[in-house]
């Protein structure tokens, strides 16, 4: 891992590549069966929610043993192509930049080797009561490499 700031770094995305597979239902399409522009951001949280799991900090370890949350900050998204009705895709999350209380997330929503959608994810993690902006819990921070 490369340092590119004394609080900040880059992560290796070949260690915590994430692709979590959606169908898509009628539901998240309009009456020509092409998926809706917002609804790409419910796939995309749907990824990140799982990845953070997956990494062993599930919604409820984060309020009631780290007493965090994460909140978007700000987000960058490019269309390139639409996803249909019954397409099966693949949604990824990745971090990309570690701060003292942000991650920049790497996202991508596939349909086989084509993407289909580009975004990058500025995160913040906040106190689960104050709703300020507080440290990466260490362990979080440990599990990306970073030290507290």
């Amino acid at each position: 891992m490369k340092a590119t700031e004394v609080d900040k770094f880059t992560v290796n995305p070949d260690e915590l590549a994430f692709s979590l597979p959606i169908r898509v239902y009628y539901q998240d399409t309009d009456a020509g069966g092409v998926v809706y522009h917002s609804t790409y951001l419910d796939f995309m949280e749907r990824a990140r929610y799982e990845w953070l799991r997956q990494l062993g900090f599930d919604i409820h370890s984060l309020i009631q043993l780290h007493k965090v949350i994460f909140m978007v900050r700000s987000l960058n998204i490019e269309y390139l192509k639409p996803a249909l009705l019954d397409d099966l895709l693949h949604v990824t999350a990745e971090a990309v930049e570690i701060g003292s209380c942000r991650i920049a997330i790497s996202q991508q929503v596939l349909r086989g080797p084509a993407a289909l959608v580009n975004a990058t994810v500025q995160a913040v993690c906040v106190g689960a009561d104050s709703l300020k902006p507080v440290r990466l819990p260490a362990p979080l921070r440990h599990k990306f490499g970073k030290r507290s």
